[in-house]
């Protein structure tokens, strides 16, 4: 009977450490959703809300009440290009097209990370408490209905499994105790419970390498994780000081880029927009479609205007609007926006995504040495009726004239050269 109860209790001993390793270092656990959120899908999607795409929230119920599985969006995500085509399915063909036919990336993800991505956006509540309700009127309030947190079933499972291995260990000390006072042998010095779980792992070798292997393994991928993030800030969506949106003047206004940022065909930055060009428009625009009269009366309150009397206030001690920058170069990248623009003819989209759909803008792309090689070996270089051009075309028209090449991309004009980028 000992026996058997010791037997039982090492093997609980071993089977709770290592269940309690695998529930800590899952790599489908909340956190992780989150970071996979983030790296990619917060360019065209946002949670809650509309944004390039539909939201997030509750569409892993929507399609699975349609297919019966978890199949369908999965492999939505994964490439819904040849979902369309493979499929035929007509709710997928309808998000197509709502969405202005704009193509999802395919996502080199596994299905158990799709899953855990849209396990987290499902229980994801914003900083508020609860989730976001819109209201008729267009307010947003926080309601007080619970979301599950799987972080804290993992601590409670954690506690469960160690009040039972506590338990046991006890039931198993105790016949000990008994055993020995029956057979009348002296019961040698007891060590303490967490001696015993110590010497569980010198007398499983294997197991406790395994599990060394294991937590190795999952720091590893952490410091990997953490080095790799470092000065990546896509998703990055600051709270400005007014509430602009791209999406009703560059898109529904349809005015260009090029007006508020005036600077971005002349010089290598694009330009943050002076008070005065806003108030081009609203002196007299004075209220906005969302947001009323609240966010204009910021630029009046910064210029000084009055617009009752529709003029500038005599004496005002004008301030400046604090913007908060969102796109940050390293201080060692060289990037000059009008060489893009005017001689290499890119569209500010390219970098910084359908900016004209955006309320609130955001870091669209990473930003970073591997995307802008890619970048450039990849983009073709806008020669025709380009006089920058002219001559470097018909030299490298000549270079390649044996493999037949009209058309070239920045590598082969030189764009991977460190010098163009770093000084």
């Amino acid at each position: 009977m000992r026996n058997t109860w010791v037997s039982l209790s090492n093997r609980l001993m071993i089977f709770t450490a290592v269940l309690l390793l695998l529930l800590t270092s899952s790599p489908l656990s909340a956190q992780d959703g989150e970071a996979l959120f983030k790296a990619n899908c917060t360019a065209c999607h946002k949670i809650d809300k509309k944004m390039i795409g539909p939201a997030l929230q509750g569409a892993k119920a929507k399609w699975a009440e349609r297919t019966g599985s978890d199949e369908a969006i999965i492999s939505w995500v994964k490439n819904s290009t040849a979902y369309m085509k493979t499929s035929g399915d007509d709710y997928a063909i309808s998000l197509f097209e709502e969405y202005n036919k704009t193509l999802m990336t395919p996502m080199a993800l596994t299905s158990e990370e799709v899953i855990a991505v849209l396990d987290y956006v499902d229980n994801w509540v914003p900083t508020g408490g609860g989730p976001v309700v819109v209201t008729g009127d267009g307010v947003s309030v926080a309601s007080t209905e619970e979301t599950s947190d799987p972080t804290l079933w993992l601590i409670v499972a954690a506690i469960v499994l160690f009040i039972v291995f506590r338990v046991l260990y006890g039931v198993s000390k105790n016949l000990d105790r008994l055993n020995s006072q029956r057979e009348e042998v002296e019961l040698s010095e007891e060590k303490g419970m967490y001696s015993d779980f110590l010497g569980l792992f010198k007398r499983y070798k294997v197991v406790t390498a395994i599990l060394g292997l294991l937590v190795f393994g999952y720091i590893s991928i952490l410091g990997w994780d953490s080095i790799g993030s470092i000065g990546v800030y896509q998703g990055y969506q600051p709270t400005q000081p007014i509430w602009f949106s791209h999406k009703i003047h560059a898109g529904q206004n349809g005015i260009n880029c090029v007006y508020c940022h005036n600077s971005v065909e002349k010089g290598k930055a694009a330009g943050i927009p002076s008070v005065n060009i806003c108030m081009n428009c609203h002196m007299g625009v004075q209220e906005g479609k969302v947001s009323g009269t609240k966010e204009i009366a910021k630029i009046y309150d910064a210029i000084g205007w009055d617009p009752d009397k529709n003029q500038y206030i005599e004496g005002y001690d004008q301030k400046p609007i604090e913007w908060v920058r969102i796109h940050n170069l390293q201080d060692f990248v060289y990037f000059n926006h009008s060489q893009h623009v005017v001689v290499g003819k890119q569209e500010c989209q390219t970098c910084h995504g359908q900016i004209q759909e955006m309320d609130e803008v955001y870091q669209y792309s990473e930003l970073t040495m591997g995307w802008c090689i890619n970048c450039h070996r990849e983009t073709k270089v806008t020669m025709k009726d380009n006089g920058y051009y002219e001559e470097i075309h018909s030299e490298l028209t000549e270079k390649y004239k044996d493999e037949g090449l009209e058309s070239f991309t920045v590598e082969q004009i030189g764009g991977l050269e460190c010098v163009k980028c770093h000084y």
